[in-house]
């Protein structure tokens, strides 16, 4: 398969952002399946205990396992991958949620293994979808026509979510039927998305030869340079990948628990968090096209520490000016959050051989999962040590992972330095 490296002019076109992403049915395959994550996952602990009667322990135990299971088959979705396979993978991802709602809307009340069995399958579907689209989008575009490409999808799948969970809060007023009305949708939503995706029918060739063309690998005209250890990489984007908790977990925990704030706070948070990505992701991944990937990721891992720092000093303030604070500090922390985003994926495509990008890229997601799965225990376990313990601790573990992103590879046997090919 070759690769041309495209520079994206400042103010890409609409119509070149949609081909780089897969065309104007994979686009909208895209939006229906976000709405349909959105009417569904935020709600999903909801269905459990109030449609299907079951403890809130039980329920979240059998979501973990969902999630935890999904995880375990990313190493199968990335042979496939690396078998050519691209739009195949992203329906599959799609109709194997589909299944999941179907198992959820048979469910009886009371009966938890079906129910685990629901979330097994929606877990499977939303653990192997993003590295299937990235294969997909890496496919079809190249050079910074594919970050953008990656970072317009990204803030299109935002918007869908948006969209969705505020679809979802206006219907939980009709109870039961309406959550079981949410699910069929959901489920509706997720079958019209596949045979979108279907309709592509993209698949990649075959690769030639074990590593990267030149253009791509080395990063031409922007300085990347050798790769770093992906072991150290994928590791750093462990920590990293705590950062898209932060909203969710970390600042309701503290706004509520620790500041006593009103919880109106942190619904404003989570909105403001929505709107800025779906607005800014694209313009500031255009923006860092200028640097090397490298380091704009390791310039996220600053940014996220300082706004860790951030937090910190908000909490000190205490009840009056502290949730304002925070409100505002969340700003940089989601401005950190769209560099990373911006260039962890982009990174990983240009660093992975052609002939591995699928397993590389599932085991980039395995490591993002990883982090997303631990970092509610983790800010969990931290937060009743103090807000030092919390933030203290993020900001150090994200400053060494924004160090780690930096390394540079080992040389090759002999010694003799050789850019990579």
């Amino acid at each position: 398969m070759t690769t041309t490296t495209t520079k994206i002019r400042p103010r890409a076109r609409a119509g070149a952002l949609v081909r780089g992403s897969g065309g104007p049915r994979y686009a909208v395959a895209l939006l229906v399946d976000a709405l349909g994550t959105g009417l569904l996952r935020p709600f999903l602990l909801l269905y459990g205990v109030t449609v299907l009667r079951l403890s809130a322990p039980a329920t979240g135990i059998a979501m973990t396992a969902g999630v935890v299971v999904g995880l375990v088959c990313m190493p199968a979705v990335g042979r496939w991958l690396d078998r050519g396979a691209r739009s195949t993978v992203v329906a599959a991802s799609m109709l194997v949620r589909v299944l999941g709602v179907a198992l959820l809307l048979a469910t009886p009340a009371g009966h938890v293994w079906p129910f685990a069995t629901a979330a097994l399958f929606l877990g499977i579907g939303n653990q192997a979808w993003p590295a299937a689209h990235a294969a997909l989008v890496a496919t079809v575009a190249h050079g910074r026509e594919r970050d953008t490409a990656l970072a317009a999808a990204r803030a299109l799948r935002n918007a869908g979510m948006g969209a969705g969970a505020l679809l979802a809060t206006a219907c939980l007023a009709g109870g039961t039927t309406a959550l079981q009305a949410l699910a069929a949708v959901t489920g509706l939503a997720y079958l019209t998305a596949a045979a979108l995706a279907w309709s592509v029918r993209l698949r990649a060739h075959s690769a030639a030869t074990p590593a990267a063309t030149p253009a791509e690998g080395t990063g031409e005209g922007t300085g990347d340079g050798p790769a770093p250890r992906m072991r150290a990489l994928l590791a750093a984007n462990v920590v990293y990948a705590f950062c898209l908790n932060v909203p969710e977990i970390a600042l309701p925990l503290v706004l509520v628990i620790q500041l006593h704030a009103s919880p109106v706070w942190s619904a404003a948070i989570f909105v403001a968090n929505t709107v800025l990505v779906v607005a800014l992701q694209v313009p500031v991944t255009v923006l860092m096209s200028r640097f090397s990937r490298r380091n704009v990721l390791a310039l996220a891992g600053v940014v996220l520490t300082v706004s860790y720092l951030g937090f910190l000093a908000a909490t000190s303030l205490g009840h009056g000016w502290g949730a304002p604070a925070v409100a505002a500090v969340s700003v940089l922390c989601t401005i950190g959050e769209i560099i990373y985003a911006g260039s962890a994926t982009a990174l990983v495509t240009v660093l992975a051989p052609a002939h591995a990008l699928g397993r590389t890229l599932a085991r980039f997601e395995l490591s993002t999962g990883f982090g997303l799965a631990v970092s509610p225990a983790v800010i969990t376990g931290l937060a009743p040590h103090g807000s030092a313990a919390l933030w203290g601790g993020l900001a150090a573990a994200t400053l060494l992972a924004a160090g780690a992103t930096c390394l540079p590879a080992p040389p090759p046997a002999g010694g003799v330095c050789r850019r990579p090919r």
